[in-house]
């Protein structure tokens, strides 16, 4: 297995909480350590550069509590960014902070025409964009990214609203393998998933409701939280070099390592 170099973009939670309840993991009475938000983290950001991976940092703005989540503020492919439009006004801020960035930073920058939430619903898998719909990300935006993107897009329909984005339910670990959890997923896409990857791992449900399938894979190393560990198991036993990291924190408002890690594809990756 060849671990490929990754550029990613994080967002400090210098400003998280749960002040809001827009998804079922929140719960705006529930104590929340925001210090520990930022020490968990710091812990998940120091883990990637030790793997040799690049951290970019968006700056945080107060009052944008989700933020963190980097992963929802675009879809960046081959040089090429989206941008987003999010379907909860609690979080519409955070889509044109995210698209300064990638305009600043020079990528080829497209508007979103309907809601689309980024990375949280868009994964690429090897020569497909597995595009998630049910919860977030509108189903007529997936025509629109195959527009701009150039790839084919499976469309999955979510059905579990503890998973309310396709990263929740659903990791990419190299080009040719997935892990998921069939439950979050309509029998129609249960079907889709079995065909286009036959040899996947199989999530249980336990894993994923610690967000243990809001993992991030450079296709040798995969960072997972910590509690998930009958899949960390199951990673190892096909070859996978697994990393823990405890992000609880942030998973009271349903937020893992792949919530907090966007993906910044700027061509063919370097290994």
């Amino acid at each position: 297995m060849d671990a490929t170099r990754q550029r990613f973009l994080m967002c400090r939670p210098t400003y998280f909480a749960v002040d809001y309840a827009i998804n079922p993991w929140m719960d705006p009475t529930a104590p929340v350590d925001a210090d520990l938000a930022v020490r968990q983290w710091e812990r998940l950001r120091q883990v990637y550069r030790d793997l040799g991976h690049t951290v970019e940092e968006i700056a945080p703005v107060a009052g944008l509590p989700d933020m963190v989540f980097a992963a929802n503020g675009g879809t960046v492919i081959d040089g090429k960014a989206m941008a987003v439009q999010f379907r909860d006004p609690q979080r519409a801020d955070e889509a044109p902070a995210y698209r300064a960035w990638f305009e600043a930073a020079g990528f080829e920058l497209y508007d979103p025409k309907h809601v689309n939430e980024g990375e949280g619903d868009i994964l690429l898998a090897g020569g497909h964009l597995l595009a998630g719909t049910g919860f977030r990300t509108a189903h007529a935006s997936h025509a629109q990214l195959q527009e701009v993107f150039g790839y084919p897009v499976i469309t999955l329909q979510l059905v579990d609203p503890r998973f309310y984005h396709l990263d929740t339910a659903l990791t990419v670990l190299d080009e040719q393998t997935v892990a998921y959890l069939p439950e979050a997923f309509s029998p129609g896409s249960q079907a889709v998933l079995r065909r286009l990857f036959p040899d996947a791992v199989h999530a249980t449900m336990a894993d994923a409701e610690v967000l243990g399938l809001n993992a991030v894979s450079d296709g040798r190393h995969v960072v997972l939280p910590e509690q998930a560990t009958d899949l960390a198991g199951k990673l190892r036993d096909r070859g996978y070099q697994t990393i823990g990291v405890d992000l609880s924190e942030l998973r009271k408002a349903g937020g893992g390592p792949k919530c907090c890690t966007l993906r910044l594809r700027q061509g063919k990756a370097s290994r």
